[in-house]
């Protein structure tokens, strides 16, 4: 396995001239950094006007390992070659490192580079990363490789503080300034002669002239990066190689995820629930955002409005923060009638709430951390269970908290900071066996549970809120606000009717997903066929304007990214480059579908590989014939104020020997979208078909 590295961009608040000079006193040889046993120059050359200088070293590094370890491998040190490009004219320096010691069992590569400040030309830029890959050593491979990590990442936080007390240095010396470089005339044969004398056969180009470019991974754009210093200052402390993680991540984000990407805060907490595990983090992040996307939870804080008996009867609300500047949430779950909460609004309108109470509570950490200037990412929950009985184990109860745990585990990891759980009545380990196995280990470290009064005095609350905070109710001085709760009159329970419609929303919603299309930017789904002969079935109903649908087989490799388990890649798939009888075919005549209509139909697959169900915005002007879209198209849509048709669809794939008694086919053709759909309808049509891949 391949270890990567990749560094924030670290900002030295000193000219580029300076810190190369810093940079300079590093060889041959550097105290500062013990490992460095002395480095020699295997060639050097410079271009004609002097603007460009590159230098080829081997540098000798200490072995910091196991003394077996080091008797077994037979070197006491390593050698890395490191060619250094220093363009003054540019003002940049881009450094290549490898190993050449066990070349053949341990690959060790290195790219750094210095450059200025976009924004500033008086402050110089650093960034470096680096990839490990041990393929074979005399049975230590995983001991190497946490060794060479280690070691790497306490040299790299020990890089900056090398330079800045070289800087320091040249400072008290009286350089504090070093002009910029202006090129010199040379003539022409004593530049000729200048360059064969300087550059070694190794190192000899067809054209002095050309320096040799970046490495691939450190000449991509520059885009918007990660400053170390930002990270410090709103993120919190992160080792070298968490901050690689976030690097990495972000990076990944950026270039595959079509949406809106996550805030820096809201991916440190995806990797901080999987211990900077970088795919395992991932993996979840890509599910969240699936699953955000899916329930529209961006929009929550604007569109969600409680119920009147949510408002008036459920006992939870914010109130100021704790000692360590975390919101504070206070919830009065013994006063509350969930039972009667559920009757009177129903499961999928108290997991809402509790959504947007997340969401608040994001919104409120970020405005924490500008508050006090220092990174607030969590909050704090005081939940005061006095007036617990068997009522709030009530058996459907309990089964919707255990949802609400699962989806906010799973989209919200790493939001709640402490659980301070006060006056815990006898009942409460009942209740405490039925939910721990759902919550995971980390969160539940962040529980203190006292029951009677002795939350009161050293120990208790006083040790995680101001004085002034704790609320009257727990004996404090604050007034709270926070409803007190209640039973909630049978007045207000939802019919039996309403309570069934209720339920099949919720399952609608876990079943069916909602896109827009765009003109000129299809929406397509992916669906992978292992087999030659199996059933693409779909369900999808027209809710805005008019769409074509198409269903074609992918003759080329689709890279389908990370995906929840059971969800297809969607989005727009189809390359612009391909061709479609070429690269890909049409197996399903193209369909107009009118707003208000529901769609059902199956295909029998002929052969394997990856089919693509299309649905694209219909114009009585387009031909249907062609499924990409123009450069009109494109730059139409960039500029559409918003989404023109909008649809919501279901498919699955089944096993044709299965299709004919599947549950799921006669589902789908029964759709209660496809109902609802069809009486708002003009034509109240419904369209099915079966075919054979031709």
């Amino acid at each position: 396995m391949v270890q990567k590295y990749q560094s924030p961009v670290r900002v030295y608040k000193y000219p580029f001239e300076l810190v190369m000079a810093a940079y300079e006193k590093r060889f041959p040889t550097c105290p500062l950094i013990p490992v460095f046993l002395g480095s020699e120059i295997l060639g050097e050359w410079r271009s004609a006007d002097g603007a460009v200088h590159t230098v080829e070293r081997s540098c000798r590094l200490r072995v910091d390992a196991p003394r077996l370890l080091r008797k077994i491998a037979g070197v006491e040190h390593v050698v890395f070659v490191q060619r250094n490009v220093l363009n003054w004219k540019e003002r940049t320096l881009l450094i290549d490192a490898h190993n050449e010691t066990f070349a053949s069992r341990v690959t060790v590569k290195e790219n750094c580079r210095y450059t200025v400040h976009p924004e500033n030309e008086d402050w110089t830029c650093f960034e470096q990363s680096a990839s490990l890959d041990v393929r074979s050593f005399f049975g230590f491979e995983s001991t190497l490789e946490k060794i060479a990590m280690k070691q790497y990442t306490a040299n790299v936080k020990r890089g900056k503080e090398v330079i800045e007390h070289y800087l320091n240095e040249l400072i008290s010396q009286g350089t504090s300034h070093i002009p910029r470089w202006t090129p010199t005339p040379v003539r022409e044969e004593d530049a000729c002669s200048q360059a064969v004398h300087q550059c070694p056969n190794s190192m000899v180009t067809d054209d002095p002239c050309d320096t040799p470019g970046p490495d691939p991974e450190m000449a991509a754009a520059d885009g918007d990066k990660l400053d170390a210093d930002y990270i410090e200052r709103c993120l919190g402390h992160l080792t070298p190689m968490q901050e690689s993680c976030l690097v990495q991540l972000r990076h990944w984000l950026q270039e595959t995820h079509k949406g809106k990407i996550p805030k820096d805060e809201h991916i440190l907490r995806f990797l901080r629930a999987r211990d900077f595990h970088l795919d395992k983090a991932r993996d979840m992040l890509c599910q969240s955002l699936s699953w955000r996307k899916q329930h529209q939870v961006d929009f929550l804080l604007q569109t969600w409005q409680p119920p009147a008996p949510l408002q008036e009867f459920y006992a939870g609300g914010w109130h100021y923060q704790d000692i360590d500047g975390r919101p504070l949430y206070i919830l009065r779950l013994g006063q509350m009638d969930t039972k009667g909460l559920m009757k009177a609004v129903g499961e999928e309108a108290l997991l809402q709430h509790v959504l947007s109470v997340n969401e608040e509570g994001q919104k409120r950490c970020e405005g924490n951390t500008r508050q006090f200037g220092r990174p607030i990412s969590s909050w704090t929950c005081l939940l005061d269970l006095e007036g617990l009985n068997m009522r709030h184990l009530w058996r459907p109860g309990v089964k919707a908290l255990l949802r609400m745990i699962e989806v906010v585990e799973d989209n919200y990891p790493e939001t709640l900071g402490r659980l301070l759980i006060v006056r815990a009545p006898r009942v409460f380990p009942v209740l405490w066996t039925l939910v721990s196995p759902f919550i995971n280990e980390n969160t539940r470290r962040k529980f203190l549970i006292y029951s009677g009064s002795n939350y009161q005095g050293p120990g208790g609350l006083v040790d995680y809120l101001d004085k002034d905070v704790i609320p009257d109710f727990l004996g404090g001085e604050s007034v709270c606000n926070v409803p007190e709760g209640g039973l909630v009159p049978k007045s207000l329970y939802l019919t039996e009717e309403e309570q069934e419609q209720a339920d099949q929303l919720r399952q609608w919603s876990e079943t069916y997903h909602a896109a827009s299309v765009f003109r000129g930017t299809p929406h397509e789904v992916a669906m992978e066929i292992p087999e030659g002969e199996s059933v693409i079935t779909w369900d999808f109903d027209i809710l805005r304007g008019d769409v074509v649908f198409s269903l074609y087989h992918i003759k080329q490799t689709l890279k389908l990214g990370p995906q929840e388990p059971g969800v297809r890649a969607s989005g727009q798939l189809i390359d612009k480059s391909w061709v479609l009888g070429t690269d890909y075919s049409r197996v399903e005549a193209p369909l107009i579908c009118r707003e208000g209509q529901s769609i059902q139909g199956s295909h029998v697959t002929q052969w394997p590989g990856i089919y693509l169900l299309q649905w694209q915005m219909h114009s009585p002007s387009e031909s249907v014939a062609c499924s990409l879209p123009g450069v009109d198209d494109v730059l139409t849509a960039l500029h559409s104020p918003g989404p023109k048709c909008k649809l919501l669809y279901y498919c699955e794939v089944l096993a044709s020997e299965d299709f004919r008694g599947s549950m799921s086919s006669l589902e789908s053709c029964t759709s209660r979208f496809s109902q609802l759909s069809a009486t708002t309808s003009s034509s109240g049509q419904s369209h099915s078909g079966s075919v054979v891949s031709r």
